[in-house]
């Protein structure tokens, strides 16, 4: 463990300024993941009970023959979990988060974790939040077929192959291709029947789901209620403190190096460069499938990554408001708060839309649906009065409007902020 720590920090020392945000961002993640894990074992002591279901890895069986490989050329895979009762024709698809990688160093780092080969992915993972089975903790999708897809192509699974280097570099860019044997492979075993699906993601998942929604629709009977879920996924184009367009170059990257352009809405690309596409605000309108987003309005890891990346603030400053937002001093907070309102106003258009959905909470979080704590429990963060879950079964099932914009931080006594110094 020691040798893996400082070949990590030799590894991080050699990354330029553009390729820290993978570094903060798989850090971040880890650190996030880690303190979910230990507050699920304090909220289990306190009447919610995690499942006692263990759901095995199954590699695609199609990937060989598709050509679809992890970065590393390991087989890509899912969990899957059968639905039961009324539910055993319903399907809720969730796409894993992880960041992304934009240079041959940082997709080669990506080999040697889970986010770049299924080598190094657990066997077996629980299911929580919007996958669990328990009615308590997912009272609307509890019984359906539940299904979580690994990433590993670090290209929120829109990479190309052509796209690969020929000189010897052992780096593939199949995610466009792990998507299709994706589908390809769930429609084999049952999917193509579907009645109801929900296609969802967090982080970098998310915005595969945004990428992929609409071809998600089309696979599936015409007659189906299929929509898509947006968790943490509405990465904003915004320059940082210091006024450099430090997320743009970055995806601007990660767009040339994986040809992620070919996966990528036609309409975007035909008048903007491919890049920019990559930025939900720039497409979401065009996707004709009804979407709802989840997303914090004070989201740990744009703030970190988008608006305070470690090149914009050489005094470190920021530090302390980064790992907590109570630490964070009045000048900091209008900031944040001018963030809040960017990603507000951006949202103006999707908001009109009447097929859409929002949860739009004021929590220093990241992605909220795959946990029992954020997505439905007595402890969860609430606007008017509904859980996060209770919200997007609202929209799904249009038991009422489900446009929910919470007021700015710190109002919502019911949030749940992440605290990077205690954790």
């Amino acid at each position: 463990m020691a040798n893996h720590r400082f070949q990590t920090i030799k590894w991080c020392q050699k990354l330029t300024r553009k390729e820290w945000t993978i570094a903060t961002a798989s850090l971040a993640i880890l650190i996030f993941t880690l303190s979910f894990i230990s507050h699920s074992h304090i909220y289990s002591n306190n009447s919610i009970t995690p499942p006692n279901d263990w759901i095995p890895f199954t590699p695609l069986s199609n990937a060989q023959q598709k050509s679809a490989f992890c970065l590393d050329g390991s087989l890509p895979g899912y969990h899957l979990q059968k639905g039961f009762g009324s539910g055993s024709d319903k399907w809720v698809l969730h796409i894993e988060g992880g960041g992304w990688c934009n240079s041959i160093e940082s997709c080669s780092f990506r080999q040697t974790t889970k986010l770049g080969s299924s080598r190094f992915m657990e066997h077996e993972v629980q299911f929580f939040g919007i996958l669990s089975s328990d009615p308590s903790q997912n009272p609307d999708f509890f019984d359906w077929n539940k299904v979580k897809i690994r990433y590993c192509d670090g290209g929120s699974f829109s990479g190309h192959p052509d796209s690969e280097f020929k000189n010897g570099t052992k780096l593939f860019f199949r995610g466009q291709l792990i998507w299709e044997a994706v589908k390809d492979e769930l429609l084999s075993i049952g999917l193509s029947s579907a009645k109801q699906a929900l296609l969802s993601g967090c982080s970098a998942g998310g915005l595969a789901t945004l990428i992929h929604c609409d071809d998600f629709r089309e696979i599936l009977p015409t007659d189906a209620n299929v929509k898509c879920l947006v968790d943490a996924g509405f990465f904003l184009n915004e320059k940082d403190v210091a006024g450099s367009p430090t997320i743009e170059r970055f995806y601007q990257d990660v767009v040339n190096l994986q040809g992620v352009a070919k996966s990528l809405k036609k309409d975007c690309t035909s008048r903007l460069e491919p890049y920019k596409c990559f930025f939900p605000q720039e497409f979401i309108s065009n996707i004709k499938t009804p979407v709802f987003l989840v997303n914090p309005g004070y989201d740990f890891w744009q703030i970190q990554n988008i608006l305070v990346p470690g090149s914009s603030d050489p005094h470190r400053s920021w530090v302390r408001c980064k790992l907590n937002i109570n630490n964070c001093n009045s000048r900091q907070l209008e900031v944040l708060q001018d963030f809040r309102n960017s990603l507000l106003k951006t949202l103006d258009g999707f908001n009109k839309n009447r097929e859409g959905g929002m949860f739009i909470n004021s929590c220093f979080i990241h992605c909220q649906t795959w946990m029992t704590e954020t997505w439905h429990s007595p402890r969860s963060p609430k606007i008017n009065n509904k859980t996060i879950a209770e919200a997007v079964g609202d929209w799904y099932f249009k038991r009422k409007a489900a446009k929910h914009i919470d007021c700015p931080f710190p109002c919502n006594p019911t949030c749940y902020h992440m605290d990077f110094i205690r954790e």
